[in-house]
């Protein structure tokens, strides 16, 4: 069997640099998509490259559909295929709604929903060449419940998870499995810029049922497992990964 390859956009960092690493512990070769550090991207490749695996790093802004096209383009011509497709990379304005401008909508929008579309239209090209593969998406809670100032991330990941449904749907007869992981409050660098990031975290902490918070692994776990042939049967869903903290209402 061809080495097979994941392609986890964001993954200089965070859930994606986790989400990467993991993939190719597992055997994946990894392409690296990052927008701003190309220094961190490279501690990641180093990392996959000391695992044995092979690391591909390509700069560009997912909300720009024609570094989008760029990018798969390289990816066909490096490694001829794609198996699986993470899509993790994030951005977003934290405003109240009252407060937000056009271009802070647009750039969200661009990012964590447009993004998704285009790139699935490209990742499908190549998994289909090979019979199939699996893709996941990183959404949040904001997208079904109100957070401050997260009105435009709210809304692009809702926009998200419905793409995921439809994708999942029309891509399913090319054996293609389109699914979503939805997470809590999880102390990583993008919470950081959270005007409330000190309650976020002592809410995830004190209330959460499971007794923690969600940490990072317990993403890259569900995310695993929606790429692994045992979760075949789920297609176009949203798993929430919160400990039980949205269910007290």
């Amino acid at each position: 069997m061809a080495q097979k390859v994941a392609l986890v956009t964001g993954s200089s960092r965070g859930i994606g640099k986790a989400t990467a690493i993991r993939l190719a512990k597992e055997g994946y070769d990894i392409v690296i998509n990052f927008a701003r550090s190309r220094s961190a991207a490279q501690e990641v490749a180093t990392e996959i490259e000391a695992l044995g695996r092979k690391a591909l790093l390509i700069k560009a802004n997912v909300g720009d559909v024609a570094k989008i096209k760029t990018m798969f383009e390289e990816i066909e011509n490096v490694f001829g295929r794609l198996d699986v497709f993470v899509n993790n990379a994030a951005s977003g304005v934290l405003r109240p709604a009252m407060d937000l401008q056009e271009t802070h909508w647009n750039w969200t929008m661009d990012i964590n929903s447009k993004a998704f579309l285009f790139c699935a239209q490209e990742a499908a090209k190549l998994m289909e060449k090979n019979g199939g593969g699996k893709m996941v998406s990183i959404s949040s809670l904001g997208s079904i419940r109100v957070l401050e100032n997260y009105t435009t991330v709210g809304v692009s990941k809702a926009a998200l998870e419905a793409l995921t449904r439809y994708l999942a749907v029309e891509l399913s007869p090319k054996n293609i499995c389109v699914n979503a992981v939805s997470g809590g409050a999880i102390d990583t660098e993008a919470l950081k810029h959270f005007p409330n990031r000190e309650e976020l975290l002592k809410d995830a902490a004190t209330q959460t049922p499971a007794g923690r918070m969600v940490q990072i692994e317990d993403m890259v776990n569900t995310v695993m497992f929606l790429i692994s042939n045992e979760s075949s049967m789920i297609r176009g869903q949203t798993i929430i990964v919160d400990g039980g903290r949205s269910l007290l209402v």
